[in-house]
């Protein structure tokens, strides 16, 4: 067996990355190469158990420091050098059964090895690409040193004739998706010019192209099959983050695992997703009033959707707003409420019993790229209407500023207010931008302000900017207020009540930069081992498929709290 990946080692793919089931416990990646994959999927899911096989010595010994466990040998004379007493959870092939004697011999192996609900992932070359037949025609047909006539492939596989392997392996194939289309003028074109053959042959133009136009397809089997799921959830417009947190990437959570059929649409766009198919709406934090909320439920629930809603702040503010709370369906007029804090989740129980919790987590650890110079540090602060919040401390900190100068420099994005306060010319500022560019700016810093004032609001707040800051290895300097239930003082943080406590932190910061740099660490490895999505994804999955077992309940409360919307 050749070393597959011998000409693209320090690449990820990220379609087979994105079908990887998130909350797995054990992978095995057949010709890991530099273990470049799975180094990927560990930041996303650092507790899992990655293995490698990969028959070059100098690739496996790099792979080894990035994956769990590699074992250097041919996997068609070892095919599970490994102990794996619980079975895995997802064995990949990627670019890797068309190298093999006997790729048929191989699934079937390996899927006794698979976890009751385990997954194959599979990318393939497509043999009925569309220049595979122009150079048959053209009679130039010859193999290259790589790509899709690599001259070590031993073996050619079409989506059809894949699926049947799989299939022949005892596995249950789930989708199929095109990898990639290059050069598609190219491939329409030469559909164009072969449509009067097609139809002399039967074959419909369109449907060969989509055949015959992607150059990969990456086939997705299980164990056994599963029952699908289907949510369709929708999005506010994205700002400060609060939308891909709370749905962008719990969605992509779930897209990892086959029989959940997820998508993110426009509240107007949402139909049924397919016939037949359970099916659960997830509204992101929806105003629901009057006749037209009521109107917007009905529609819901007359296409057979399950209706829940997201919603991640205290209620209070639609009172503060001026709004009538009775005339409000947004928490009463659904059949469940997910949210992301205890003290929220009480304050919401009185409008729905059915309420869920599903802290904020983190989807994937980004790479650590501060204190570089432990002479210079950079203070981050990032919000929206927080000038309550942080003007008792605007005196301390521009006191620090006075007296470190140069040595802090402080990058603020979103409030200007905040901005305009600050006594220094060592200040940069960024208006509202999206989330990415959010955690690039906060994974350059070494320190992150976490201000809240106590109020009955603010104290039903999450700890996301904690465990963002932890997650890019950022010192967090942050109130009591929400943050200490969750940062150890001194350990993974540091806490101030009032601007003394702040001014003698953030010094303590400056003056030892080492020890902020491990306080940082302590929390990156707590985000790492405790807060992330892959670890909430089974509690997600299991109350959604619990409240659909439900429906038949949850209709009958529903129509006993809110018996208008059924007139």
């Amino acid at each position: 067996m050749k070393t597959p990946h011998a000409h693209h080692s320090d690449y990820a793919n990220p379609e087979l990355l994105a079908k990887i089931p998130l909350n797995a416990k054990t992978i095995l990646d057949v010709g890991c190469s530099w273990g470049t994959l799975g180094a990927a999927y560990l930041r996303r899911n650092p507790q899992c158990r990655v293995l490698g096989i990969e028959l070059d010595a100098e690739a496996a010994a790099i792979a080894r420091g990035n994956i769990t466990e590699v074992a250097c040998c041919d996997v068609e004379r070892t095919p599970m050098p490994f102990e794996v007493p619980e079975g895995i959870d997802c064995i990949i092939y990627g670019d890797v059964l068309e190298h093999l004697a006997d790729p048929w011999a191989l699934l079937a192996t390996h899927a006794q090895y698979l976890a009751p609900e385990g997954t194959v992932l599979v990318c393939m070359p497509n043999a009925e690409h569309w220049s595979f037949v122009e150079r048959l025609l053209r009679g130039t047909f010859k193999y290259d040193e790589q790509g899709l006539f690599d001259q070590s492939h031993l073996r050619w596989f079409t989506p059809r004739t894949m699926g049947a392997a799989l299939q022949a392996a005892g596995l249950a194939p789930a989708d199929l998706t095109a990898r990639a289309i290059p050069a598609r003028d190219q491939a329409e074109a030469f559909t164009q010019a072969l449509v009067p053959a097609l139809q002399a042959l039967g074959i419909d133009p369109n449907e060969y192209f989509n055949r015959a136009a992607p150059l990969q397809f990456v086939w997705r089997a299980r164990k056994r099959a599963m029952p699908m799921l289907g949510i369709a959830a929708t999005m506010l417009a994205p700002q400060g983050g609060v939308s891909d947190v709370r749905v962008v990437e719990p969605i992509h959570t779930l897209t990892t695992d086959s029989a959940m059929l997820a998508k993110v649409l426009a509240e107007e766009a949402i139909a049924p997703l397919a016939p037949g198919l359970p099916q659960i709406a997830i509204l992101h934090r929806p105003l629901l009033s009057g006749p037209a909320g009521l109107h917007r439920i009905r529609r819901l629930l007359d296409m057979g959707y399950l209706v829940v809603t997201e919603f991640d702040d205290h209620p209070v503010f639609l009172e503060e707003r001026g709004l009538d709370v009775a005339d409000i369906y947004s928490f009463r007029g659904v059949h469940a409420v997910q949210t992301s804090t205890v003290p929220l989740a009480e304050a919401l129980l009185p409008g729905n019993p059915e309420v869920a919790v599903f802290p904020n987590a983190i989807f994937e650890l980004p790479e650590v790229i501060n204190f570089a110079d432990p002479e210079h540090m950079t203070f981050f602060f990032a919000a929206l209407n927080r000038q309550a919040d942080w003007a008792p401390y605007i005196g301390a900190i521009n006191e620090v500023a006075r007296a470190v100068g140069g040595r802090l420099h402080f990058q603020v994005m979103f409030d200007e207010g905040f901005f305009n306060a600050l006594e220094t010319p060592h200040k940069s500022f960024e208006p509202l931008s999206d989330y990415a560019s959010y955690r690039k700016r906060l994974a350059g810093a070494e320190i992150s302000f976490m201000p809240l004032g106590d109020t009955v609001f603010n104290r039903a707040k999450s700890d996301l900017k904690f465990i963002e800051a932890g997650a890019a290895r950022v010192a967090a300097l942050a109130s009591p207020v929400v943050y200490g239930n969750v940062i150890q003082d001194g350990k993974t943080g540091l806490l101030f009540r009032d601007p003394g406590e702040l001014r003698a932190a953030l010094l303590r910061l400056l003056a030892y930069p080492e020890a902020a740099k491990r306080m940082a660490g302590a929390a990156r490895a707590y985000v790492s081992s405790q807060r992330m999505l892959a670890y909430q994804m089974e509690a997600r999955m299991g109350w959604y498929r619990k409240l659909w077992e439900r429906r038949e309940e949850l209709n009958e409360a529903l129509r006993a709290r809110v018996p208008e919307l059924f007139t």
